[in-house]
């Protein structure tokens, strides 16, 4: 009797050190997963210039990555290009054009996501993280600068709108998904 009772202590400790080592593991990652997200909001925040911590954590939660922050800025643009389903040449040009004029490297990384996103049309989910970027630079930037922000902006919008469209030069060139995405854009700016 007394081994029988030895044998079953000794396996009730056994489960109890795996529950342990259960919750132990699951903590250990729920802290590598919070420092990870912190690392990363600091990352954010350092690329973007943004310190509002809301605005960081949607970045987050949208999986915004540090390296992405610069093409996220042209967001709208490739929204405009898909307003109406598929993008054309002509959008295409015209969006990697306004990539160069906003000093984005043929040859770097953000040039390479931007074509991406001119062939496989992004998550919706990115013109609202590009809404809440807007939102974390009015908090950063001047009056002035941002002004000069919406103006470029808006430019290269409405060049990529135009780009394509229109009917023998008879009809405007702005469709009506791409006008609402150019008010969206204008929209985000007050």
């Amino acid at each position: 009797m007394d081994k029988e009772f030895l044998a079953l202590q000794k396996r009730g400790k056994t489960l109890e050190d795996l529950f342990f080592l259960k919750q132990d593991k699951i903590l250990t990652e729920q802290h590598e997963r919070m420092e990870r997200m912190k690392e990363t909001k600091q990352s954010l925040a350092r690329v973007s210039g943004i310190s509002n911590p809301d605005i960081l954590q949607t970045f987050v939660d949208l999986h915004i990555r540090p390296e992405v922050m610069a093409t996220l800025a042209l967001v709208p643009l490739v929204e405009i290009a898909w307003a109406d389903g598929h993008v054309e040449e002509t959008e295409k040009a015209a969006v990697l054009a306004a990539a160069k004029q906003s000093f984005v490297s043929a040859r770097s990384a953000d040039y390479t996501i931007l074509k991406q996103w001119l062939t496989h049309r992004p998550s919706p989910k990115l013109l609202n993280a590009w809404k809440q970027y807007i939102h974390g630079l009015r908090e950063v930037l001047t009056a002035g600068q941002m002004k000069r922000l919406k103006e470029d902006l808006l430019g290269h919008a409405h060049q990529v709108a135009q780009s394509a469209g229109g009917f023998l030069g008879l009809t405007s060139k702005i469709s009506k998904s791409e006008k609402k995405i150019l008010d969206e854009m204008t929209a985000a700016f007050k």
